[in-house]
């Protein structure tokens, strides 16, 4: 089989590497991949979001199945360009994907089918936001509607800061035309977990849950990023807890999603926060999350392309979902400096004996070399019997992996670690 997979960061090079363990395929192209997943994919400097390019290069070389794994070209209709041209795609169409491409949508959704989130108000006027922020329980959480590469939501601790934040995404139009409308949502407080989960529309099988790292340094302090490291599985969230959110929220969503009629197949993830009143929605992903993929595709034991063509075919009822009951730890290495400004362009080593668990996020190959790109530059991840070991096993490996300006928090899986203590 002829695979292609649209994206470019850690996420797509799990993705692909996982893909890699099914005999049947012969070649993976990566659209436009990076100089990482250059070592288990050709790579095609396409961009994610050049549709048109992406399905001509899909019908001239004979792809046999499609995944495209980021955002922004699922909500722009990738998979229902290619799918007019008869090549099966795991992703969800451009009506389903909206779960993401809109905030208020989702919030909507969920509203109009009890499905438990923080209270809101949308706005699209940038006068009558402010009007209401001068009486609005602060703290309080702003997003942009549309996608902002994971960066259009602001948690506003004063009242003046949360003024700030409306006029610079409203007026100031910091994130282009994803904020001209807001949401405008209740500070809920808890542990957070991210649940990736596998749908056909009719069944949803959970994967592993995971823990995210969403800020620049140590203990959780500096700027939000795209995340600086993940553990599997997250120890708050329980069987209990996994129940009842099936029951609550993952089931309710498909299901409201089909009423909608905007049958969603695809991977659906799930943003909860563990609130005093039990779990809620913070927001919907139309795709597998970065880094969470890096520790949840390792422990997947079933065959990742068998699974994603029951997605595809509606079969997932049928097909065998298994994990193992390992824990897994990902730890990001960045370039210095990153959310901010940063320097790139510094050659990367990394001992053959890590390449199987490193994902390539930011690199560039030239002239046989591996140079620093991105902000994220890659994921080492390691997977042992326990949650401290997986975290041990990947600091040792993270110690061998070189380039100039490097950094990484140093405290990846410690808030979990506590917890099991607990």
């Amino acid at each position: 089989m002829n695979i292609l997979v649209v994206g470019g960061g850690g996420r797509e090079h799990a993705i692909i590497k996982k893909i890699k363990e099914n005999k049947s395929v012969e070649q993976i192209f990566a659209l436009p991949g990076n100089g990482g997943i250059a070592l288990d994919a050709t790579c095609v400097n396409i961009a994610a979001t050049d549709t048109k390019a992406i399905v001509e290069f899909a019908t001239q070389n004979n792809i046999d199945y499609a995944v495209v794994a980021p955002d922004d070209p699922l909500v722009l209709g990738c998979v229902d360009a290619l799918g007019e041209k008869g090549i099966p795609c795991f992703g969800p169409n451009k009506a389903a994907a909206i779960i993401e491409g809109s905030k208020v949508f989702s919030k909507n959704l969920m509203k109009k089918y009890g499905i438990p989130t923080a209270e809101y108000e949308v706005f699209d006027d940038a006068d009558k936001a402010l009007k209401y922020l001068e009486t609005a329980p602060i703290p309080t959480v702003i997003k942009a509607d549309g996608l902002a590469l994971g960066k259009g939501v602001i948690i506003a601790m004063t009242r003046d800061e949360a003024r700030d934040a409306v006029i610079s995404i409203m007026q100031d139009k910091q994130f282009g035309k994803s904020g001209d409308n807001i949401v405008i949502e209740e500070f809920l407080t808890g542990p957070e977990v991210s649940v990736l989960s596998f749908t056909d529309g009719h069944v949803v099988v959970p994967m592993i849950s995971s823990m995210d790292h969403k800020r620049a340094g140590d203990n959780d302090t500096g700027l939000n990023t795209g995340g600086m490291g993940t553990v599997a599985p997250n120890p708050y969230y329980t069987d209990v807890i996994a129940e009842e959110c099936m029951q609550k929220i993952f089931l309710p969503t498909i299901r409201a999603m089909k009423a909608e009629g905007r049958t969603f197949k695809g991977c659906l993830y799930f943003g909860l926060m563990l609130t005093p009143n039990g779990p809620k929605v913070i927001e919907y992903n139309c795709r597998f999350g970065d880094p969470e993929t890096q520790v949840v595709l390792p422990l997947l034991e079933s065959d990742l392309l068998t699974v994603m063509q029951a997605v595809t075919n509606e079969t997932l009822a049928e097909t065998e979902v298994k994990f193992s009951n390992k824990s897994a730890c990902c730890v990001i290495m960045a370039s210095k400096g990153y959310p901010s400004s940063y320097e790139k362009g510094f050659e990367i080593t990394i001992p053959n004996d890590l390449l199987d668990s490193t994902y390539v996020a930011g690199a560039t190959l030239k002239e046989g070399k591996l140079l620093t790109s991105g902000g994220r530059v890659l994921g080492v991840t390691s997977v042992e019997n326990t949650l401290e070991n997986a975290v041990k096993a990947s600091y040792q490996k993270v110690e061998n992996i070189m380039f100039d300006n490097r950094y990484y928090r140093n405290d990846i899986g410690a808030k979990a670690l506590k917890a099991l203590e607990d």
